[in-house]
């Protein structure tokens, strides 16, 4: 049972490499879509419709995932083929890696019109009034944080609880990416699913973190930089699990993370995270390098953990 739970972990990472994010009919847009219509006729400015709102749909994919857990007990085959299409469905590592680097190459070449463009792909930044070095700290930031959200996360799930802790997590961080933020409309209404993204990052953060630091010198960062980035500057962070892993890679590539921060719903002023110069084009680049790096040793740690986790 935790063999072929391992395997299919471990195709589904190699199908994320190879294949990335379906291009068409992707279940996570089906959800999305299925959350917005939800959204209009559950939205009330108040936390109890949220908390019904984030059940509802976090349950029905985690249901699902029992259905599908079950349905692989007794056929071994199905078992593998399931948990390696819900990783590969969970997972995001490939998509990232590619935006990352397109926008490496649009900063290197001095093209912020195309950066600014491009930004929104990573994250829910305002990208009209950063100029090339704002655009080079969001991308490492979002590189960063997306490592332990879209790849270290899912794959952690995937390895304690199967097919229902991949879909489960991946409906989580939907709904936070969807409603969890800290603008007036949603600040009570997605408060259950913001609240619950972050407990479910919280042993995630901290181990895409700490791999951070193991991978560093891989990309001729600093393991000694990311770790005392990550224990003297993530506490300042305002979210519970996104510091660990930017101030891993701020102290991994020698650079300062963090600084005034502007989103659509307002300004947020974020605390220093490293003590090196400011990020550009090459940064962007090893960011993207040490990412790819930190998802290969998240999917042989997962593998392992799978095995383990009958114990």
């Amino acid at each position: 049972m935790t063999a072929g739970r391992a395997l299919g972990l471990l195709l589904g990472i190699v199908a994320d490499g190879v294949f990335g994010d379906p291009r068409r009919g992707h279940p996570v847009a089906v959800f999305g879509a299925a959350a917005a219509r939800l959204e209009k006729l559950a939205y009330r400015d108040h936390k109890l419709p949220g908390v019904l709102y984030t059940g509802a749909l976090v349950g029905s994919a985690v249901g699902l995932g029992v259905l599908v857990e079950r349905a692989g007990k007794r056929h071994p085959v199905l078992r593998v083929a399931s948990t390696a299409a819900a990783t590969w469905l969970a997972l995001g590592g490939k998509s990232l890696a590619s935006e990352g680097t397109s926008m490496g190459r649009s900063l290197d070449s001095g093209d912020v019109e195309a950066a600014r463009k491009r930004l929104p792909n990573l994250c829910g930044r305002d990208p009209e009034a950063l100029d090339a070095t704002a655009l080079a700290r969001a991308t490492v930031e979002s590189v960063a944080e997306n490592t332990s959200d879209a790849v270290v996360a899912p794959l952690f799930w995937g390895a304690v609880l199967g097919v229902p802790g991949l879909l489960g997590y991946r409906a989580i961080n939907t709904l936070d990416a969807m409603v969890g933020h800290r603008s007036p409309r949603y600040r009570r209404f997605g408060w259950a699913s913001a609240r619950l993204d972050d407990v479910v990052n919280l042993v995630p953060a901290r181990a895409a973190a700490a791999l951070t630091v193991a991978g560093a010198p891989v990309v001729g960062g600093s393991a000694q930089g990311a770790w005392r980035a990550w224990r003297r500057d993530a506490a300042a962070h305002p979210s519970p699990n996104a510091g660990r892993v930017e101030a891993a890679f701020a102290g991994a590539l020698e650079i300062r993370l963090g600084g005034r921060t502007v989103y659509s719903h307002g300004v947020e002023e974020r605390p220093v995270l490293g003590t090196g110069r400011s990020p550009d084009a090459g940064h962007v680049t090893r960011a993207v390098e040490l990412s790819r790096v930190v998802g290969a040793l998240a999917g042989g740690a997962s593998a392992v953990l799978a095995l383990l986790s009958r114990r």
